[in-house]
């Protein structure tokens, strides 16, 4: 078993201002209060759970006013020593972007931008899989970003579309394991999609709609070591005749938000397409 090569160094944003303030998606109602302190609790226990499977980690400081800053997975896409800033179709999260941008250009990364008018919600709706990189579009990305990533990263893009409003990024249905096999979850695409992955993935474990909806599809993978909010029965005993770790981290919180572990993470080692970004 070859591993991903990506997924040791993270960034993360301490939940201080977490809430949820608003409904931009079906997980959130503002009528369900976040607990904060459970909140950072679950966001200190993720954060050593990654550190015992042995990845580092980097800290996005939070701001006030905007809650949703601690799922750095859509901060934008890093390529190498490449990142490209997210455009979020939500006036509720798109005052974000500067202090992603901020953090990326003091830290050495080569800001490169997309086009305005262009959305695109960083790693939450693009991954790379092999020699590809998977994008998904629809409810929070743009079809036409696909193109513009391609050409910016040099990568080739497999465009996905999602159906399903509850699972309205690819983090939510795909989570690559090593090179060969991946979790997905059908249930989140339409029937050409479905194909690509099909041809894409040689060995996948697709999972059920039901463990779909625990999210743990997002999940964030340290070599053999899975880290996952939750983990049905089938899928663990799948995982472990494979060779990995389960390690299982609640993150009920923000699941109020409709994030698990994956989007409280944005890998800062990822290289897109057989070349990557520069260092």
């Amino acid at each position: 078993m070859s591993g991903l090569g990506w997924g040791r160094r993270f960034l993360m944003c301490p939940p201080e201002y977490f809430e949820v303030l608003y409904e931009i998606n079906p997980w959130m109602h503002r009528e369900i209060v976040a607990d904060t302190d459970r909140a950072q609790e679950q966001w200190e226990n993720l954060a050593a759970t990654l550190g015992e499977a042995g990845a580092e980690l980097e800290i996005l400081p939070p701001e006030e006013g905007w809650p949703d800053l601690v799922f750095t997975a859509n901060a934008g896409i890093v390529n190498g020593r490449q990142f490209i800033p997210s455009r979020f179709r939500h006036p509720e999260r798109q005052g974000e972007t500067p202090y992603g941008t901020g953090w990326f250009a003091t830290h050495g990364f080569e800001v490169t931008e997309l086009p305005l008018g262009v959305c695109q919600e960083g790693a939450g709706d693009a991954l790379p899989f092999g020699d590809v990189v998977v994008a998904a579009y629809r409810f929070r990305s743009d079809a036409a970003s696909h193109a513009y990533l391609s050409r910016l990263t040099g990568a080739a893009v497999r465009s996905i579309e999602l159906v399903d409003e509850r699972l309205y990024h690819l983090d939510l249905t795909f989570c690559p394991l090593d090179d060969r096999r991946a979790m997905v979850a059908p249930l989140g695409w339409d029937r050409y999609g479905a194909k690509v992955m099909e041809a894409l993935v040689p060995e996948p474990l697709v999972l059920e709609p039901h463990e779909t909806l625990t999210l743990c599809a997002n999940s964030v993978v340290v070599d053999t070591t899975v880290v996952m909010p939750s983990c049905p029965p089938r899928v663990g005993a799948q995982l472990e005749r494979w060779g990995f770790d389960v390690a299982v981290s609640a993150v009920d919180e923000f699941l109020k938000a409709g994030g698990g572990c994956r989007c409280l993470t944005l890998a800062l080692d990822a290289r897109l397409g057989p070349l990557g970004g520069g260092d």
